[in-house]
């Protein structure tokens, strides 16, 4: 249970206060680019061994999905993103809430996160934010709920919005290349590669969080998508943030691109040649 002491951001919002287990929250001013920082516990994680690569090899978000989901609620003072990593989506709900509580696991990730004034993070587990009650107008989970124990989050979700807030939770699973010998060799690392190495938790990612419970009135929602157009060096970096890669080099001693390096390369062409890359997000939101 995290514990907040005596700090608000910005004069306006109580980062919280509740008591339990001990555990204190401190600001940490180890990192002078990220002063906005809350140290709440050290639990384990599956993303600082490549918490580099992550930062800056993730697809980022598209706009229109924070656009939308700010529409959607009906205040927009606080929002809780949950298993935030190095803060993609949290930037995208900094340009329309007016403050941003960004939690995650690991550390290594954490501080490879961009400051920003609205912005604040801490190391918590995602059923202990140490948030006031109903104090939430908007908990998002972006590419993270497969980790969490899922029924001890909600239950952590529904204490701390508001009544009529909103909860949205996406993933995006297994993407897709334009040029088809590019996107066989994409698929082959995956899944015959790394795939032995994936948490077993990296199903509820391929079936779109469908199988795991969602105890919330459901709202219809827009598809969206992320599509980027990557070279190859750019492709390279987003599979070695994979935690699968992570977990076989770890596991191997041997860097796993190196089995699909030269078909890669080939199938590729111009390796400074941008080709497009997609990704269907899944989102399910609910109200509080």
């Amino acid at each position: 249970m995290c514990k907040t002491k005596g700090f608000r951001h910005a004069g306006q919002h109580s980062l919280g206060n509740r008591g339990g287990t001990g555990m204190i929250c401190i600001r940490s001013s180890q990192n002078p680019q990220n002063p906005l920082r809350i140290m709440c516990g050290p639990p384990p994680d599956h993303f600082s061994r490549v918490a580099e690569h992550y930062a800056h090899a993730r697809p980022t978000y598209p706009l229109a999905l924070f656009e939308w989901l700010a529409l959607q609620s009906r205040t927009r003072d606080l929002a809780w993103d949950v298993g935030a990593g190095n803060g993609q989506a949290s930037m995208g709900l900094a340009r329309h809430f007016d403050h941003v509580v960004a939690t995650d696991l690991s550390e290594e990730q954490l501080d490879r996160a961009p400051s920003h004034e609205r912005v604040t993070y801490r190391t918590c587990e995602a059923h202990d934010s140490g948030l006031d009650n109903a104090s939430v107008s908007l908990v998002t989970v972006a590419q993270a709920l497969h980790w969490f124990d899922v029924d001890r989050f909600h239950a952590e979700a529904r204490r701390v919005l508001r009544r009529g807030g909103l909860i949205a939770e996406w993933s995006y699973g297994t993407f897709s290349a334009e040029d088809e010998r590019v996107d066989r060799v994409l698929q082959q690392f995956y899944h015959d590669v790394v795939g032995p190495y994936w948490p077993a938790e990296r199903r509820h990612v391929e079936t779109g969080y469908r199988d795991l419970p969602f105890p919330f009135r459901t709202v219809r929602t827009p598809s969206f998508r992320m599509d980027r157009r990557w070279t190859l060096p750019m492709m390279e970096a987003y599979l070695r943030s994979w935690s699968a890669t992570g977990r076989m080099q770890q596991a191997t001693g041997t860097d796993p691109l190196e089995v699909i390096e030269s078909d890669l390369a080939r199938a590729w062409g111009d390796p400074v040649h941008p080709l497009l890359i997609s990704w269907p997000l899944a989102l399910r939101v609910g109200i509080r």
